[in-house]
């Protein structure tokens, strides 16, 4: 196959070979002109796992090491991150008390942490509920996004966050606390207002105007490859699809595409990005 006339990298998408198309759908990504992907760990409960301890997390990770083997053989470049999801903490309190979901979260980012450390992953996964909670259970969150804000520092990996929609400005002083370069705290499904780093869903109309302002951002599409939500968020093949979209209409150049989907991934996540 012709090589790639420069690198497309999606950010933030899932590839499930159990509960969605999986690597049919990393197949369309690799097709529409996609080269390097962040494939992030799926909730524990969408595997069917429920963790007790920290250790039972490893389960849903090497689920992702395991998918990210079998992606790589489509031609796909694949870093995988990996976490625990905040929503856990609503179906955790569901069995145990709320300190007990919190501290075990924390036991499994620090499983994560471990695959890191090991080389096996190349960031972090966390946040707090996307939707209304009680202000405990939000507390409680934050203890837990403070924990692997900690993690990553240690590990000197980026962390991406799953939180509200919004700049989540507090965010920087929880960095800055753990010694997080605020640079590298990627906020997931992310707005160009936040003060952390932005990934941006790739149809975001935004994305012109950062280009042609040099502005830091990366692209994903979010894609949860579940057969019950077939394209949700966008499709796999969104984010080469747009990226081509705005080069073919002249809002992008090469050299944009190498930066936003080459240099500046390189500075956040600590990787190389390379077209065969």
């Amino acid at each position: 196959m012709k090589s790639k006339p420069y690198p497309v990298t999606d950010d933030h998408i899932h590839i499930d070979p159990v509960n969605g198309r999986g690597i049919e759908a990393a197949k369309d990504f690799f097709r529409a002109g996609g080269t390097h992907m962040f494939l992030v760990s799926k909730p524990s409960w969408s595997l069917e796992i429920h963790p007790a301890t920290g250790k039972d997390y490893a389960r849903v990770f090497d689920e992702t090491l395991r998918v990210a083997a079998l992606v790589a053989e489509t031609g796909v470049v694949v870093f995988p991150v990996l976490g625990v999801h905040p929503a856990e903490i609503t179906r955790l309190t569901d069995r145990m008390s709320l300190a007990e979901a919190a501290e075990l979260m924390k036991a499994g980012i620090d499983c994560a942490a471990e695959y890191v450390q090991e080389g096996k992953a190349v960031g972090l996964k966390s946040g707090r509920p996307h939707y209304e909670v009680a202000p405990e259970i939000l507390a409680a969150s934050n203890e837990v996004l403070a924990h692997a804000l900690a993690r990553a520092a240690e590990c000197r990996c980026a962390l991406q966050v799953h939180a509200e929609t919004g700049p989540c400005t507090d965010i920087v002083e929880m960095a800055g606390r753990a010694g997080m370069p605020v640079e590298r705290v990627v906020k997931h499904y992310g707005s160009p207002e936040t003060p952390l780093h932005p990934s941006l869903i790739a149809k975001h109309e935004a994305i012109p105007q950062l280009a042609q302002e040099k502005r830091a951002f990366t692209m994903e599409s979010d894609y949860m490859d579940e057969n019950s939500r077939p394209g949700a968020v966008i499709g796999p093949k969104s984010v080469p699809r747009y990226t081509n979209q705005l080069v073919a209409s002249g809002k992008f150049t090469a050299d944009d595409c190498y930066r936003i989907h080459g240099e500046t991934i390189e500075r956040v996540y600590g990787v190389s990005i390379h077209l065969p």
